[in-house]
């Protein structure tokens, strides 16, 4: 770095939400600490650093002084602001990023543990087309809710404010398996149903009293990378079994690990490709898992939303030897912030998991499912459902239409059956990453099929929500997706010197 002419140096942009103050400290600082302005660095003229990052003189010169304040910074009459030649203790050597700070301290799980994929702050809202996974919470019914939540709260008794069920508030179990029966055809008694705070915490709860170490967990390849990583922080052994048109295929998991403890599915919409399990092989699934004595997760979390019939029947409903394990989650039916959900238990494990819900974490959230039983008893469940089901119908049959008339050549999208999002596949061979990456610094957000693969190669495209925009959204983001890949494709053809080739099927 030079010294007394250096006029710039280049820093992160402030992420959303952060105070400007705090974000010019933080990036100055961090950039003394890890060398990139080395002792005796001149720091531009207060002036010219606002301009150079598009801030107020006066949160620069606040910066400068909080870093003077602390160490970091001398300023010399008539010649400028300094970095410190000496400073603070401990200071000279760039400090340890989080990673590196947890070493040795973590246990195997814990590492594994401290590696999510889902974000790690709130993310912004509105949302941005097309964040997948994402109900519209625009088109929930807020009033009737803050309504029930004002007469419940009016209705509190002293009983409520102490512990409840470790399986859950009774009345609510009761409505949970009321509504399944009814709805999806799944026979159950309330004992059976579990609440949780999040369907993640079920698969924990899952992995932690159904797996030792080394045990082998089937799961699909590409597939849900939450569930992935939770049963390889138990010590799991992950075997990834590729998906067809068919769903799960259970004849090449047979043959890769015959004796498998645990199988984890997407049957009634697979995560992220979206098709559903065929019947035969829904039938061959449940006739292994009996002869191998394993238990099967069927994660149901956005089934019910099925367009032109009635939902799915689930793998559940077929079992016949108390095999499966069902879990459902309200975040996607009503709204994300509810973090209610559950599992319907087979009776074997229903004591096992009452009482490991009781050691861990107590039981979920009393009031939350005082709200959750009055909105379902008084129907506005259903309701709500038809609703939306009705709903996204539409937004699906106009993502279909905006994806062939707008992105042919370049994205192929598959008709939509269920769910929130859609898989859609590239059309030219390109990492879905990169593409991503590009879409996101245009206000697209996606996410890449890649980021749900194991090991099994195939096709790279996007997961793309549809369910939380209106038409207007959709054809704004699908123009701006366009614009972007046909630059990408552009730039292929002039660095390959010839069209890019169609991409590769699994």
């Amino acid at each position: 770095m030079r010294r007394a002419e250096e006029t710039e140096f280049a820093i992160a942009p402030a992420s959303a939400g952060t105070p400007l103050l705090r974000w010019l400290y933080g990036e100055i600082r961090d950039a003394i600490l890890s060398g990139r302005l080395s002792p005796g660095t001149r720091l531009p003229a207060s002036r010219e650093f606002a301009r150079q990052h598009h801030v107020s003189r006066g949160v620069v010169l606040n910066a400068f002084a909080q870093l003077a304040a602390e160490g970091y910074l001398v300023g010399k009459v008539g010649k400028g602001t300094f970095v410190a030649e000496a400073l603070p203790v401990s200071s000279r050597s760039a400090p340890m990023r989080k990673k590196e700070a947890s070493a040795g301290i973590l246990s195997r799980r814990g590492e594994l543990l401290a590696q999510s994929p889902f974000p790690l702050r709130e993310l912004p809202f509105p949302p941005r087309p097309f964040r997948p996974n994402q109900p519209d919470v625009a088109a929930f019914p807020l009033r009737i809710w803050n309504r029930i939540a004002a007469r419940r709260a009016g209705l509190l008794q002293r009983a409520h404010l102490l512990s409840c069920d470790p399986a859950g508030y009774a009345p609510l179990r009761r409505a949970i398996a009321d509504h399944l029966r009814r709805s999806m055809g799944v026979t159950c008694r309330s004992e059976h149903v579990v609440i949780l705070a999040s369907a993640q915490q079920g698969f924990d709860l899952c992995a932690r009293l159904l797996l030792d170490p080394g045990d082998e967990v089937w799961i699909e390849d590409p597939g849900y990378m939450g569930a992935r990583r939770i049963f390889a922080a138990a010590g799991a052994d992950i075997v990834g079994v590729p998906v067809d048109s068919d769903g799960l295929d259970v004849a090449n998991a047979v043959r890769a690990a015959p004796h498998a403890r645990l199988v984890y599915v997407t049957p009634a919409h697979h995560t992220p490709l979206g098709m559903p399990m065929a019947l035969h092989r829904r039938l061959e699934l449940l006739r292994w898992a009996r002869a191998a004595k394993a238990v099967v997760i069927e994660d149901d979390y956005d089934g019910e939303f099925r367009y032109g019939s009635l939902p799915l029947a689930p793998l559940k409903s077929l079992d016949d030897d108390d095999r499966v394990i069902y879990a459902g989650t309200f975040s996607k039916l009503l709204f994300p912030s509810l973090r209610l959900a559950y599992l319907i238990v087979p009776d074997r494990l229903v004591e096992a998991f009452t009482t490991a819900l009781s050691l861990c974490s107590r039981h979920a959230s009393l009031l939350p499912q005082l709200l959750l039983h009055e909105f379902i008893a008084d129907g506005h469940l259903a309701r709500h459902i038809r609703e939306m089901r009705s709903l996204y119908a539409e937004r699906a049959a106009t993502m279909e239409h905006l994806a062939s008339s707008r992105l042919s050549g370049l994205l192929a999208m598959p008709q939509i059956a269920t769910g929130l999002d859609a898989a859609a596949l590239l059309q030219f061979r390109v990492d879905d990453r990169r593409i991503a990456a590009a879409l996101a610094q245009g206000g697209i957000e996606t996410r890449p099929i890649s980021d749900y693969r194991q090991s099994v190669a195939g096709p790279s495209g996007l997961v793309m929500g549809f369910a939380a925009f209106d038409s207007a959204a959709m054809e704004e983001g699908v123009i701006q997706i366009a614009k972007i890949l046909e630059g990408v494709a552009s730039k292929m053809q002039c660095d390959d010197g010839g069209p890019p080739g169609p991409e590769i099927s699994a």
